[in-house]
């Protein structure tokens, strides 16, 4: 299951620019509801799928206010990472559903297979650039992304079982 592609602003871009050229208040609000509107509806839709199908749900305590201040920031608030947490949050526990949230730190250097951090795993800003890794310690082959999101979902259910 992958999240739809996040850009409710993208079809608006155009239409956007033009109206903040010719400073025109009514329209430019207008436009920004219709963009607020798209996000919440397929925010909506994706955290109605999700505690529907699942009974443990698993997600890091990523902090978008401190993500947004990076070169990242137009893109990630427009995915509206936080209003989908909150959905999934209140979802879950209306489904009676698990809802745990974890500490991601660490989660894509740690290998899932091993658990230790190798000298071999991506870090720092640097370590953005590097997909794909070998575990020095157990040879295991790791994809970046899957591989943190294996550590959430260990640390999730770690913190489940205690």
């Amino acid at each position: 299951m992958k999240l739809p592609a996040a850009q409710f602003y993208h079809h608006a871009e155009a239409e956007l620019a033009k109206v903040q050229r010719a400073k025109n208040k009514k329209q430019l609000g207008t436009i920004h509801a219709k963009v607020a509107n798209r996000r919440k509806e397929a925010l909506h839709k994706f955290s109605n799928e999700i505690t529907r199908n699942h009974a443990v749900i698993v997600v890091g305590d990523v902090s978008s206010s401190k993500l947004a201040k990076t070169k990242m920031a137009k893109s990630l608030l427009d995915a509206g990472w936080y209003q989908f947490k909150a959905q999934l949050k209140y979802k879950a526990i209306r489904q009676s559903a698990v809802f745990i949230e974890v500490n991601e730190a660490y989660s894509t250097q740690t290998c899932s297979i091993c658990g230790a951090i190798p000298d071999s795993s991506p870090r720092g800003r640097m370590g953005l650039e590097v997909w794909q890794w070998e575990c020095s310690c157990c040879g295991a082959q790791h994809d970046r992304d899957i591989n943190a999101a294996i550590n959430i979902l260990n640390a999730g259910l770690g913190c489940q079982s205690q």
